[in-house]
């Protein structure tokens, strides 16, 4: 059986479930194709189709969404600079507030790529380019995500040690990181992380692994994109340098950093 993310072909025409067509032009998420299509409001080739699996042939068949046709939407690409409190999700059934009510003047839908929870601040880049979102949040890719941390409790140079080498978290070790210390206070410790996985709270089960817990938690930079002084709250559009460096992967010192720190810890 195939899966809804493969591409199904017809002899050269690549062919897409419904779902997928909806959300690739850019109009909403999967989710939300999907309640669409189901409430009767998309048709192929003047035909309502309730089905969101039904295969769409996009050099054959014509898609309306309230009887407008689907057309692409052009890429659009932002850096949100995300503050504590703020839930990256569209909605919230309890009412919090999200960071689509920091982007309210933007007219075309974008997505998240990957997520930061709702106590973590920092870089957060939004899109309707579903492609690049892919390879950003691939861990094969070996993106770079570095965060600002301050723990909880002062940690000594063996727990830093552990958080270069890799720690043991419920759902597997994790990958050697870059870790640097800033600056001590009296009980607490400021450093700075750059790991390439995206797991679950990953920064703050590492820091709780060796023995503390995260009391601040920052990102800073994805790849060589960082959030510069942008203001906390707001946004800008990305240039396309930026896209195309991230297309490109154009983050090869840190990379190597990290892969040095693999053979260091190996040894």
């Amino acid at each position: 059986m195939k899966s809804k993310d493969q591409k199904k072909k017809t002899g050269e025409r690549p062919l897409k479930t419904l779902d997928r067509v909806l959300s690739k032009a850019g109009l909403g998420s999967r989710t939300q194709a999907r309640s669409w299509i189901g409430s009767g409001r998309v048709k192929v080739n003047g035909r309502v189709i309730q089905n969101p699996d039904h295969w769409v042939d996009l050099e054959r068949d014509y898609v309306y969404l309230d009887d407008r046709p689907v057309r692409r939407q052009k890429k659009i690409y932002l850096l949100l600079y995300k503050p504590k409190g703020y839930l990256t999700t569209f909605k919230d059934p309890e009412g919090r507030p999200t960071v689509y009510d920091l982007i309210r003047d933007v007219d075309q839908w974008v997505f998240p790529v990957g997520r930061l929870d709702l106590n973590t601040s920092g870089l957060l880049i939004l899109t309707n380019d579903t492609q690049l979102a892919e390879y950003l949040t691939n861990p094969e890719h070996n993106v770079p995500k570095t965060y600002l941390v301050k723990s909880a409790t002062r940690l000594n140079d063996e727990q830093l040690d552990q958080l270069r080498r890799g720690v043991n978290l419920s759902d597997g070790p994790t990958r050697p990181a870059i870790v640097t210390r800033l600056r001590d206070s009296a009980n607490k410790t400021f450093f700075e992380i750059t790991i390439t996985e995206g797991r679950n709270r990953q920064v703050r089960r590492m820091v709780e692994a060796v023995g503390s817990t995260v009391s601040k938690l920052v990102r800073t930079s994805i790849g060589n994109l960082r959030i510069g002084d942008l203001q906390i709250g707001s946004y800008r559009v990305l240039t396309r340098q930026e896209v195309a460096a991230l297309r490109a992967g154009q983050f090869t010192n840190l990379t190597t950093n990290l892969f040095t720190n693999r053979l260091t810890t190996k040894n």
